[in-house]
């Protein structure tokens, strides 16, 4: 049987490979796919070219399917499944989008520091990338480590923030970019999650600054007192020691773990062909 092999990669994340995962996953290769996340939060898996039925079949493994902001937005999908993120810049009929159009307001979300879904209970727990097309320059993905973030907090904030609770929103961040164009029934979707701002992880015992672009407001703070403090702790854990970049190739698949993770797109021109597909699975509470 292929078991699975690590290469740490720098501050955090680790190459996987011995695995094929076009092929059904036993259950040993499946424990030893959730400890790796659990030690390195983000796992790089090059060389494997997945279907989509693939890529279902291998999130399906690993949870329940998350569909994020899907629920909310609906309409056409180019993808064969809606479980799939179409990730890309992309339109339904097969060209890509001009500057004006709505998968290009996605785009550039995209690059603001986020969890996946993490405006929703339950919430995104695996979240698996798939690369179909990548552009000449530009267009990687930064992953930082919000474990690590907790750990580097000077004691006076660990104490400051302890106990607090954050709002999370899914439009947030789209009406930051001012892509406000939704109905009411849109922007009551999908309910504002609450989350504390400090967590812990039910498998390994680590301590999580869990913050992101989707956190609104903090509960029992003033708004403008609460937005400095998510980005003043955004700032902090998103510093370059705890931060890894993915430069992608056509066939990598990455998976990382949003509830000790936030990530980002970088820019790339938005006229040259860009497409991925993600896969996520929810929080399954231990």
């Amino acid at each position: 049987m292929s078991m699975l092999h690590l290469k740490p990669l720098q501050p955090f994340a680790a190459e996987a490979t011995g695995i094929d995962l076009r092929e059904p996953l036993t259950p040993a290769q499946i424990k030893a796919v959730e400890e790796a996340m659990d030690q390195h939060a983000v796992l790089v898996f090059r060389d494997q070219n997945l279907s989509q039925t693939q890529q279902i079949e291998f999130a399906k493994s690993l949870g329940p399917l998350d569909m994020g902001l899907r629920k909310l937005k609906g309409g056409p999908h180019r993808l064969e499944y809606a479980e799939l993120a179409d990730i890309s810049n992309v339109k339904v009929d097969g060209e890509v989008a001009d500057r004006a159009h709505a998968k290009i307001v996605g785009n550039v979300a995209n690059q603001l520091w986020h969890s996946d879904s993490s405006f929703q209970k339950p919430r995104a727990k695996y979240s698996m990338l798939s690369a179909v097309t990548v552009p000449v320059f530009g267009g990687e993905t930064e992953f930082a480590d919000l474990r690590m973030a907790w750990d580097g907090l000077p004691d006076w904030r660990q104490r400051q923030v302890e106990g607090l609770r954050a709002v999370h929103y899914a439009l947030h961040s789209r009406f930051l970019l001012g892509d406000t164009q939704y109905t009411e029934e849109q922007r009551q979707a999908i309910p504002p999650a609450s989350w504390p701002l400090v967590q812990t992880d039910p498998r390994t015992g680590r301590k999580i600054l869990f913050v992101g672009i989707h956190a609104c407001e903090i509960e029992g703070m003033t708004l403008a007192e609460g937005r400095m403090l998510l980005l003043d702790l955004m700032e902090h854990a998103t510093q370059r020691q705890f931060v890894y970049q993915h430069h992608w190739q056509v066939g990598d698949l990455v998976m990382w773990d949003n509830t000790s993770t936030v990530h980002r797109g970088r820019w790339f021109d938005f006229t040259e062909r860009r497409e991925l597909r993600r896969a996520t699975t929810e929080e399954v509470p231990a």
